[in-house]
């Protein structure tokens, strides 16, 4: 999920699982890796007066997790009511077809291949439970099936993988577009302008308190990253795998075959966008 080690936005330090805001807690996911951070961050949203719980990303198939996650809800006198996905990839969502035979939820999303039940979710949408209202933000641009939600009396957005607390974000071509992409951070940009949001709760690494600072981060980091890959094709630099070598040198190699996969859709942009000659 992530190419770098930081990320502007006053990061929340200290225990990662716990409350993070009034109606969120995260129940982090036991799958730590150099790609998922310090693993899933599996999110239980409720009012605090209400006995009805949201979980956003129950995260991979993990009994012991999907239990955590139910005995967190239980210990705050809570029923889960509802299963939400940001998208598809397998460390948010693996889990969540058990996790509705376990809870009897229903499993919202997207992706129709991803729902269980007739409800799906798309722009517009207002999910309301137990009192608790979540705005559902279209974000593709990691993948095609890619939401936020935007917890309006919190100020937060749930974020699954569009930002990240710790690192950025790899845009996983072919699904994922880094048109879309670019859009999608604007998108999150107003809110944090127009709709007061200050908190990133992410799919991945800490909170972060100052969600514009760190949506104006990723739109720069983009940019540098487009004018680097531009000008390493210019260089001569014309396969992916090329460019990965030339301009993520500094990036663990661990990491190479995702970046590839980021500068797949860079290519693919520029390209679009007559900065560079077509394939």
């Amino acid at each position: 999920m992530t190419e770098a080690a930081a990320l502007p936005g006053q990061p929340r330090g200290g225990v990662l699982s716990g409350p993070a805001t009034a109606r969120a807690v995260n129940v982090l996911a036991p799958n730590a890796s150099a790609m998922t951070l310090d693993g899933t961050n599996t999110w239980l949203v409720a009012e605090p007066d209400s006995d009805l719980a949201v979980v956003i990303d129950p995260g991979p198939l993990d009994e012991a997790h999907l239990a955590h996650v139910i005995a967190t809800a239980e210990r705050a006198g809570r029923r889960i009511a509802l299963t939400l996905l940001t998208h598809g990839h397998p460390d948010h969502a693996e889990g969540a077809g058990r996790f509705a035979e376990l809870t009897g939820t229903k499993v919202r999303a997207l992706d129709p291949a991803l729902r269980l039940g007739d409800e799906g979710l798309g722009a517009g949408d207002v999910i309301e439970t137990g009192g608790l209202e979540l705005r559902v933000v279209p974000t593709p641009g990691h993948t095609a099936d890619s939401l936020c939600f935007h917890l309006p009396a919190d100020r937060a957005v749930l974020t699954g993988d569009t930002v990240l607390g710790r690192g950025t974000t790899v845009v996983a071509h072919p699904d994922g577009r880094l048109g879309d992409y670019l859009d999608s951070l604007r998108r999150l940009r107003s809110l944090t302008v127009d709709d007061g949001v200050h908190t990133v709760l992410p799919g991945h690494g800490p909170v972060l308190e100052d969600a514009q600072g760190a949506v104006e981060f990723y739109l720069a980091h983009r940019a540098h990253r487009l004018a680097q890959v531009e000008t390493a094709v210019e260089n001569g630099h014309a396969s992916a795998s090329a460019v990965v070598s030339h301009v993520y040198a500094d990036v663990d190699r661990s990491l190479w075959p995702a970046a590839e996969l980021s500068v797949l859709a860079q290519l693919e942009y520029l390209r679009e966008h007559g900065l560079i000659p077509s394939a």
